[in-house]
């Protein structure tokens, strides 16, 4: 179950980082929007502190949600080994 949601979550950040690259959705994409950024958002606002966004000029680069990747990643694979999931 832990392993399930922790690959829901995987999914779900992934499609927020690709919605992230449209700011204006259309209408009925709002709700999507909200509940996408507001399961996100915290876990990200976390690591941002850690891992800064990278300054590219104008445009800044977030790093953050590679990291939380990693670690996502990190926990499922300590479940495997630990008979969890």
């Amino acid at each position: 179950m832990i392993c399930t949601l922790l690959s829901l979550y995987s999914f779900l950040l992934f499609v927020r980082l690709l919605l992230s690259w449209f700011p204006h959705p259309p209408d009925w994409a709002r709700p999507i929007y909200v509940f996408l950024f507001a399961i996100t958002d915290p876990v990200l606002r976390l690591v941002r502190p850690i891992l800064p966004p990278l300054r590219m000029g104008g445009a800044a680069l977030d790093l953050s949600p590679i990291l939380v990747f990693i670690a996502i990643r990190v926990i499922v694979e300590i479940l495997h080994t630990q008979g969890v999931c």
